[in-house]
């Protein structure tokens, strides 16, 4: 088990991974949420792929064309852009002429994690105690599982690190928890309810005074200050980004 060799033989790039990971030991924690995020999206692109929703189909190949580039899975990354590149253009013949190769390489990536990692491995999981609520707590909405966590991990020691799947959980979260919140960290590519939505709800009941903002995005920063400039954003996380990019990112938004 943890056999680096396993993913190197399978054409990851683990080098360049560690650079936002820094350690193999962050890279093997956030390992199991890759394999439950993608799992996940799998039934995800079938279902819109089947109703020919290429909108949401983009959103979701995009969360895993980030996931692949983040954990060193240069082949599927690159599979999934084209994805995302041609569902934006509406293109349903592309992508049902080449989706089962997408699909494989899914699978494939799939099989070497759980090759590197070990057959019936078992998240533990983890339930917040006394001591964590009295932190200071920081939302974190990103559809992918592996940011979120990520994020989380790294300031378990300071923060009580919430997380939202898509913009109505975030909102929910807002509406009960907005005046605990130190800040949140907002992806605006997402399907179902969008960021934008968020950014109104948040206008529209004044919360922007309580709760400082940052946005995750993987595109370029001057189009989203453009998208955004009617809302007081204080920060821009641009993906792919590493540990130092997040902490100045979460002190700019957690100093009020």
């Amino acid at each position: 088990m943890y056999d680096t060799n396993i993913l190197i033989k399978n054409g990851v790039n683990l080098e360049k991974s560690l650079e936002l990971f820094n350690d193999i030991a962050t890279y093997n924690d956030n390992l199991d949420e890759f394999l439950e995020d993608v799992s996940g999206r799998l039934k995800e692109l079938d279902e819109y792929l089947r109703h020919e929703d290429m909108s949401n189909y983009a959103i979701i190949v995009h969360s895993i064309k980030s996931d692949a580039k983040y954990f060193g899975f240069e082949k599927l990354a690159e599979l999934a852009l084209n994805h995302e590149m041609k569902s934006k253009e509406n293109d349903v013949n592309y992508v049902n002429e080449n989706y089962n190769e997408l699909l494989s390489e899914i699978n494939r990536v799939i099989n070497a994690v759980k090759e590197y990692m070990g057959l019936d491995e078992v998240k533990e999981e983890k339930k917040e105690t006394e001591e964590e609520t009295l932190k200071d707590t920081i939302l974190v909405v990103d559809d992918s599982n592996v940011i979120s966590n990520f994020i989380a991990k790294l300031f378990n020691d300071t923060f009580n690190v919430i997380t939202a799947k898509d913009g109505q959980e975030a909102i929910d979260k807002l509406s009960s928890l907005q005046y605990k919140l130190k800040g949140m960290l907002l992806d605006l590519n997402m399907p179902n309810v969008n960021g934008y939505e968020v950014l109104k709800f948040m206008k529209t009941n004044d919360i922007f005074k309580r709760v400082n903002v940052a946005i995750i995005t993987g595109t370029n920063s001057d189009e989203v200050l453009g998208a955004t400039r009617d809302y007081p954003i204080k920060a821009i996380l641009e993906k792919p980004f590493n540990e130092t990019n997040v902490k100045k990112v979460v002190e700019m938004i957690s100093n009020r």
